[in-house]
């Protein structure tokens, strides 16, 4: 009895914190579909006539189309390469002795420690002499600092929790360290690693701070273009924003789930 009350207790709390986590979400949406005078009104309203011109107007900005491609490829790119590097960087200081290995490991979590204004000031002065600034360049290094210093932090555990016997096993086989990497350590960790490789990508594809510095026009991503929403005339568009916040927030879903299933079909062998 006391075990099935605890089961209903700890049920209960995961439910309240799941609704918790989606009612933000659920509440963008519904403003989404509602005019600005049944936003704006003091009692909030669940019955409206729904409208899609808040989509319209976003979709049909051609500024929004080119900060969804600069987004796309420049977040695209910083997420590949640090996974390409990350990962094996990961693989390597959790099996091998590597001089320093606490250090490394502590001055890829200090990256994350630092304020984006920090990086971002720096950053502006090395990009505009190097004649890069507002590039997609530029954009795709600044955010490899990101995406390389997470994916390898987060990856490192994976591979110490990996049982070292499978990794003797496949040498005793005749596989050798690069064998032993490719076809037995990666498979058994990537759905793990998987993770961090997602949680990179919603990182810097909802980054702000960072792209309003380094950007102004022909660089600037989806979510620079968003924010430029708010100085829509002298009342705030609050359905174009909220239109805007659930178009940024379907990317990184779709390519969870992308992920997912290209991920479950390389290791059913299809």
């Amino acid at each position: 009895m006391g075990r099935l009350i605890s089961r209903g207790a700890a049920w209960s709390f995961g439910v309240a914190l799941a609704l918790v986590a989606v009612f933000p979400i659920f509440w963008a949406f519904l403003n989404s579909l509602k005019n600005l005078l049944d936003i704006v009104t003091p009692t909030p309203r669940f019955i409206f006539t729904p409208t899609l011109d808040n989509y319209r107007q976003v979709v049909s900005s051609p500024e929004v189309l080119i900060g969804l491609g600069n987004s796309l490829s420049i977040v695209g790119f910083a997420v590949l390469l640090g996974a390409l590097f990350g990962v094996p960087a990961a693989y390597v200081i959790a099996r091998y002795h590597v001089p320093g290995k606490r250090d490394i490991q502590f001055f890829l979590l200090s990256l994350r420690f630092l304020p984006p204004v920090a990086v971002a000031i720096p950053l502006i002065a090395i990009w505009v002499d190097l004649g890069l600034y507002d590039t997609k360049l530029s954009m795709v290094v600044t955010y490899l600092l990101v995406t390389l210093s997470t994916i390898t932090w987060l990856s490192i555990p994976v591979f110490q929790r990996l049982p070292r016997e499978v990794e003797e096993a496949a040498t005793l086989d005749g596989y050798g360290p690069y064998g032993v990497f490719w076809r037995i350590a990666l498979p058994i960790s990537a759905t793990t690693l998987m993770g961090g490789i997602v949680f990179s990508f919603v990182l810097v594809w909802n980054e702000l701070m960072i792209a309003l510095a380094l950007t102004s026009s022909r660089s600037a991503t989806l979510p620079v273009v968003a924010s430029a929403f708010t100085s829509l005339g002298q009342e705030v568009p609050w359905g174009v924003i909220n239109a805007s916040t659930v178009l940024l927030a379907l990317p990184p879903i779709i390519f969870v789930g992308v992920l997912s299933r290209l991920l479950n079909s390389m290791l059913k062998g299809k």
